[in-house]
């Protein structure tokens, strides 16, 4: 059965029913488990109202009979909406084409007045990679890697993925449990466990040629991951404290792996701890480069000697 005619099929078949189950809907038509999943997305996003019902019986119910309300935005909304677009504009972001047709909906269910107010914003408004020659409000440039959106959409399915590295003419594939899909400088990050050599590892986007689920019976449970993991945490060897300055640089920019413990009520001081590897040159730049960009509100407890080094090194720059 082709997948248009499974839906229409699975529609009328769900239409039927005052209840039904994911289980229910692969046996009646001979699918998997994702497939199933995925059908019954498209069902809800094709307009039929489903409910889900949680707990360990739970399933999915039809609202029969019902109308759904109308979706209204008050002023203060819509250009909260608009100002976020504008704000990530040739931001590298998935499913451009889905954006461009919500703003255009938006535009579409707003009055004159409001759509003049936009105009203004976008004219005054300006935000980091934005063109501010360029007035319209849909426009939205900026073009992803083509891999990222197939990416999210299997592992809304499955986390466990097999996926193909391209480096320097060298194809590699890594059998990964996803930790973290992220974007940091520009980049779109993928944060793994590789299942292979049990270990963390990180991998760019722009380097994916394909990805897959991976199969089934060479997984590891998620629990063992965790475990694996908590023993290879390495020891922090930077340790600092950050008065409100610095912790409002921080919350400006701050690398991923790093995190702070706010130590009042008043979140004006905290504690940084975390792990620097003085044998990667690119690492021990950037760090050293964003502990200048914290500035001068931190006090030292405990630091590598290789980025004092490295501080005093660029400080010299300034002041020979």
């Amino acid at each position: 059965m082709k997948k248009v005619e499974r839906i229409n099929v699975i529609m009328r078949y769900i239409n039927n029913r005052s209840h039904f189950t994911i289980s229910e809907i692969m046996r009646e038509f001979n699918i998997s488990r994702s497939t199933a999943i995925r059908d019954i997305r498209e069902v809800e996003a094709m307009g039929m109202p489903l409910v889900a019902e949680v707990g360990r019986d739970g399933g999915y119910f039809v609202m029969h009979n019902s109308v759904l309300p109308e979706v209204r935005f008050t002023d203060n909304e819509v250009k909260a909406l608009f100002i976020a677009f504008m704000a990530t504009r040739n931001q590298q972001l998935p499913y451009l084409k889905s954006r461009h047709s919500l703003a255009e909906k938006l535009l579409g269910l707003i009055s004159e007045n409001q759509q003049d107010d936009l105009v203004l914003l976008n004219q005054t408004l300006l935000f980091e990679g934005t063109n501010p020659n360029n007035p319209d409000l849909l426009d939205l440039s900026d073009l992803p890697h083509p891999m990222l959106e197939k990416l999210i959409q299997i592992l809304l399915l499955d986390r466990y993925l097999l996926i193909t590295i391209e480096e320097e003419g060298v194809i590699k594939s890594y059998p990964i449990y996803l930790l973290h899909l992220y974007r940091e400088k520009s980049v779109w990050l993928i944060e793994g466990f590789d299942l292979k050599e049990e270990k963390q590892q990180i991998f760019s986007v722009d380097n994916l040629t394909e990805v897959k689920p991976y199969p089934t019976k060479k997984r590891l449970s998620k629990k063992k991951i965790l475990e694996k993991m908590s023993k290879q945490e390495e020891v922090s060897n930077l340790v600092l404290e950050l008065g409100p300055k610095a912790i409002a640089q921080f919350k400006k920019y701050h690398p991923l792996k790093v995190s702070i413990s706010y130590t009042n009520p008043f979140q004006t001081t905290a504690i940084l701890k975390t792990f620097i590897n003085v044998y990667k040159p690119e690492e021990l730049t950037e760090m050293t480069n964003w502990l200048l960009f914290l500035g001068g509100d931190i006090k030292v407890r405990e630091v590598p000697k290789e980025v004092l080094e490295g501080l005093q090194e660029r400080l010299c720059l300034f002041f020979p």
